[in-house]
C-alpha cells in the first residue's frame, strides 16, 4: 500500500507531467495523468484532475487569448452541454472497475485516432459532434481533449493552442458543475487538488522555458508511449 505522503507525491509527480505535455502540445494533461492517477487512488478522478487542468488552461488562455476565434467554437460549446451531462448520468451508474475500464478504453480510443492519417475540417456540425464526444469524455473521465484536438489538429500551432485553450477553459467549469450535482465533486475532491495546482504551475512553467530545445514530435512520441501505458494498464487493472 501507498502512505498517504508518498502517494501525494506521486500524484504531484504525475501531474507535472502532464501539465508539460499539455503546454508543449496544447492538450494531454488528462491522457497521461487521469489512468496513472486513477492508480495512485480513484478519488483523483475526475474531479480533482479537472480542477488542476482548469488552472493550466486558465493560465494557456491568458498567454494564447490573441489567437482565440470564439465566433468557430460556439457550435462546439453548445454541444458540449448535452454531452457534459451524458458524462455525469455514467459516472451516477457505474462501478469503479468499470471507471477503470472506460478510461482505458478512452485513453486508447484517443490514442488510435491520434495516429489515424485523416484530416477534418471543423464545420459546425463536426464541431457540434467533437463537442458533445468532448463533454462525455471528460465529465466522466476527465478526458476530453481528443475530439477537439483531433478536429483542430492542422490550425495554426497558436490558434490551436489558444482555441483548445478557451474550449477547455468553459469546458471544465461545467465539467464541474455537473459533477457537483452528481456528487464526484465534494470538498475532499478540492482539498485533493490543492497540492495538484504548484505541481501543474511547475509543469507549465518547465515547458515555456525548454519546450523549444525539444523536438516536438519526440515529445508527442514519448506521450503517445505514456499514454499507451497508462491506458493498458487501467484497461488490466479493471479485468483482473
Amino acid at each position: 500500500m501507498i502512505d498517504i505522503d508518498s502517494s501525494v507525491l506521486i500524484a504531484m509527480g504525475i501531474i507535472f507531467l502532464g501539465s508539460f505535455v499539455q503546454t508543449a502540445i496544447g492538450f494531454g494533461l488528462a491522457i497521461v495523468a487521469a489512468p496513472l492517477l486513477f492508480h495512485v487512488s480513484p478519488e483523483y478522478v475526475p474531479a480533482p484532475i479537472i480542477i488542476a487542468a482548469f488552472f493550466i488552461t486558465l493560465l494557456s488562455t491568458l498567454k494564447n487569448r490573441s489567437n482565440i476565434e470564439m465566433g468557430g467554437l460556439k457550435s462546439a460549446v453548445i454541444g458540449r452541454i448535452p454531452g457534459s451531462v451524458a458524462g455525469g448520468f455514467l459516472l451516477i451508474y457505474v462501478s469503479l472497475d468499470t471507471l477503470s475500464l472506460w478510461l482505458g478504453i478512452a485513453v486508447l480510443f484517443s490514442l488510435a485516432l491520434s495516429l489515424l492519417p485523416i484530416r477534418l475540417e471543423p464545420t459546425k456540425n463536426k464541431m457540434a459532434i467533437a463537442g458533445f464526444l468532448s463533454g462525455f469524455m471528460g465529465t466522466s473521465s476527465g478526458i476530453g481533449g481528443p475530439p477537439m484536438a483531433i478536429l483542430l489538429q492542422h490550425q495554426d500551432a497558436n490558434k490551436f493552442r489558444g482555441n483548445l485553450a478557451a474550449f477547455f477553459l468553459f469546458s471544465s467549469l461545467m465539467s464541474l458543475l455537473v459533477q457537483l450535482f452528481v456528487g464526484y465533486l465534494t470538498w475532499n475532491h478540492v482539498y485533493l487538488s490543492l497540492p495538484l495546482i504548484p505541481a501543474a504551475w511547475l509543469g507549465y512553467k518547465t515547458a515555456t522555458l525548454i519546450v523549444h530545445r525539444l523536438s516536438k514530435e519526440w515529445i508527442r512520441k514519448a506521450a503517445l508511449l505514456l499514454c499507451f501505458i497508462s491506458g493498458a494498464g487501467a484497461i488490466i487493472e479493471a479485468l483482473v
